[in-house]
């Protein structure tokens, strides 16, 4: 072996049968359990196929299994080979919001998760954020706010706003997993938020407490702040129900290719 870290007992032969996923198995669990890192090469195929005394074929369905799982990318060239995939947060929100697009979720069911979910980013972002991140969601808020009060607004640019405003107030909170959330819930669908801006009857209270909500965290005034988090949600269930409680979880038509750019950075 050319790479002394993969000595005799990091690797098991497999048994005949189940030769394939045994060794996807172990692989698996190298890169689990951190002997195998980020961005680290495999060996290679004829190296693998000494350590885990198989052909050729299991190797490779065995790396076809991994690849396929996101575990491994396959690159060519001279630096070619099979190398541990490193994950960014695109990565992993792209697959949580495949997932939440999949799975049928009742209205209710969501509201409720991302009104926890505002709270908590909230508190945190009132305690966390610096004065100039404050300021800068003040004014997109606000921005909003002009925009869905004119006669016709552009449901596309609010809704992009929207989404940005969301996405900015989780990066205040300072928390990497809360982002992650955050960020596959508005890749994949949020909560309704969209057929508040689509209805006139509450598309101006509802871009008015936005702009609330943010003055209230920039004045350091976490009861009021959630007061008004909770005035959000409350006018959401109200206009479901207005709409016949039909709504159900989607892709808002508004999302677009620019916000999905600016959460791949």
């Amino acid at each position: 072996m050319n790479d002394p870290r993969f000595i005799e007992g990091f690797f098991m032969p497999v048994t005949i049968g189940r030769a394939s996923e045994e060794v996807s198995l172990q692989i698996e669990a190298a890169i689990m359990d951190g002997r195998l890192a980020p961005g680290e090469r495999l060996p290679s195929e004829r190296e693998m196929q000494v350590l885990f005394g198989a052909g050729r074929g299991v190797i490779r369905e065995a790396i076809k299994t991994l690849k396929q799982k996101g575990l491994l990318e396959v690159r060519k060239g001279a630096k070619g080979g099979a190398y541990v995939r490193k994950l960014n947060m695109a990565n992993v929100s792209e697959s949580l919001a495949l997932f939440l697009k999949q799975q049928p979720v009742a209205p209710e069911q969501l509201i409720e998760f991302r009104e926890t979910l505002d709270r908590a980013i909230t508190q945190m972002a009132i305690g966390r954020a610096d004065a100039e991140a404050k300021a800068e969601l003040l004014a997109e808020a606000r921005q909003l706010e002009w925009l869905l009060r004119q006669p016709e607004p552009d449901l596309f640019a609010t809704g992009e706003l929207d989404r940005k405003l969301n996405l900015m107030l989780v990066r205040m909170a300072g928390n990497t997993v809360f982002e992650w959330v955050m960020h596959a819930l508005q890749m994949g669908f949020n909560s309704h938020d969209y057929a508040l801006y689509e209805e006139p009857l509450y598309r101006e209270r509802a871009a008015a407490n936005w702009s609330d909500t943010a003055q209230a965290i920039a004045d350091g005034d976490i009861m009021r702040a959630l007061s008004h988090i909770g005035h959000h949600y409350h006018l959401l269930r109200e206009c479901i129900n207005h709409r016949g409680g039909h709504d159900r979880p989607q892709t808002p038509p508004f999302i677009g290719g620019a916000t999905i750019e600016m959460e791949k950075e």
